[in-house]
């Protein structure tokens, strides 16, 4: 979701930025259900259809 850097709110509009967990024919490969912030930064969250977690990171 986008936020206003200056008021630090979020202005009401959901962005997606990790994808691809539904093929194109529909068929579901995995679901995000667990979710932390590292000690760096970077988001993890784990997926339920292999057991993998996913580590995101933010670059400029």
């Amino acid at each position: 979701m986008p936020f206003d850097h200056s008021t630090g709110k979020a202005l009401g509009e959901y962005e997606d930025f990790v994808t691809g967990f539904v093929t194109p024919d529909g068929k579901v490969w995995g679901r995000p259900v667990g979710i932390t912030v590292a000690k760096g930064g970077s988001l993890l969250f784990s997926e339920d259809g292999n057991g993998t977690i996913w580590r995101v990171t933010y670059g400029r």
